[in-house]
């Protein structure tokens, strides 16, 4: 009798653990490119895990909480090569995970999600910056983490118009990606009161970036290229291909600050942002990774953080079910910028406020005090629901 008794007693103490269920997997996919962009400023090199180490640490948020409710957090890390079919790996992807975050180029990430819209997988888009991905190209199945260039371009608009530096001296590179951040720019100077008194082309010929005779030949070529320009308040510059903007500060021929891909940057996130509790998560990053944290990298947090909020929200792993909370009207994550971040339901494009860094300090945040909205502040950054060309389908 007294032996049944204890083992009775010894089984209601264990069977909590023996009888637990296993935990709810949710698995996530990161698809991205090997290798890195050069950038003009030897300090300014991505690191070989840009982006993926920011979701990384994201995953390690999503199972602290994960472990008290039961759900654990995967992510799969596939590194495409030159010659690898991108939609092949997504499709491989897919067929393990619920959502895949994607660093890709524009072209690239509208055939991933044209070859997966049928089989309920849900892309974040963690790299691409394009306007037309959330408007005349947009998709149901893609929801867009990184900022467009319309909200970089606006952000930094409703700066120098706040400091009332509404005459601009645009200086475009000759890039494809650097005449659609030109656009971007005269976009936001029309919309919000900026005067481009003259624009003008830095062709790219090529040729060598780092040369023994490189600071003087910079030295002598910058000035005299913009030099006799009407008066302006600010140079702003387009280049995203980091061919001409960095070199433009303190050696322009009229003493003017540089602003846009140079000077005083817009983005998503900044090594030196330290307000909102944001130093903790710099300082986590920085431990795991030996480096500091870049915006693809928090844009990469910010994705993989989404999916963990809806999972801990829905106390659900279905990615259907997690899907369509992101999509609903109750979703927001907190992201250290100072207010929740929400998804505009019209183009799938996560609304956030922008930081203005100078390579050393965050200087402002946009939206900018005065710029008002009947729904958000936030909608002033990018195209608003009235403006949208997309129909999601």
């Amino acid at each position: 009798m007294f032996r049944w008794l204890a083992a009775a007693i010894g089984l209601a103490l264990i069977s909590p653990f023996a009888l637990a269920a296993e935990p709810v997997e949710v698995n996530i996919g990161y698809l991205h490119h090997a290798g890195i962009k050069e950038t003009l400023s030897l300090i300014a090199q991505p690191a070989d895990n840009d982006g993926i180490a920011g979701a990384r640490l994201a995953i390690e948020d999503n199972n602290t909480t994960g472990k008290f409710l039961n759900q654990h957090f995967n992510l799969d890390e596939v590194r495409l090569k030159s010659s690898d079919d991108v939609v092949k790996a997504a499709q491989t992807l897919a067929g393990h995970d619920g959502f895949i975050i994607a660093d890709l180029p524009a072209d690239e990430l509208l055939k991933v999600s044209d070859a997966l819209r049928d089989n309920g997988t849900l892309l974040l888009n963690a790299g691409a910056i394009d306007d037309r991905l959330r408007e005349e190209d947009c998709r149901a199945n893609v929801i867009h983490v990184a900022p467009t260039r319309s909200m970089l371009a606006d952000a930094l608009a409703q700066y120098l118009v706040w400091k009332q530096w509404k005459r601009w001296l645009l200086v475009a590179g000759s890039h494809d990606n650097d005449k659609l951040y030109a656009d971007a720019l005269r976009r936001a100077a029309t919309r919000f009161g900026a005067k481009i008194v003259q624009e003008r082309t830095f062709e790219d010929k090529g040729g060598a970036r780092r040369t023994d005779s490189g600071v003087t030949l910079i030295q002598r070529q910058m000035p005299v290229f913009t030099q006799q320009a009407p008066a302006y308040d600010v140079l702003v510059a387009a280049d995203e291909s980091e061919v001409f903007a960095s070199y433009l500060p303190y050696r322009t021929w009229d003493p003017r600050p540089v602003a846009g891909s140079a000077g005083l940057m817009p983005t998503s996130w900044d090594a030196a942002h330290d307000q909102w509790g944001a130093i903790q998560l710099q300082n986590r990053f920085v431990k795991l990774n030996s480096r500091r944290m870049t915006a693809l990298d928090m844009q990469a947090w910010t994705a993989a953080r989404m999916i963990g909020e809806a999972a801990s929200r829905t106390n659900s792993g279905d990615p259907k079910r997690l899907a369509d909370f992101i999509k609903g009207p109750d979703f927001s994550v907190a992201a250290f910028k100072g207010q929740p971040l929400t998804l505009r339901d019209w183009n799938l494009q996560l609304r956030q406020p922008i930081l203005l860094a100078d390579g050393r300090m965050v200087v402002s945040v946009s939206p900018q005090e005065g710029f008002l909205h009947q729904v958000s502040e936030l909608d002033t950054l990018g195209v608003d629901r009235p403006e949208t060309k997309c129909k999601l389908h």
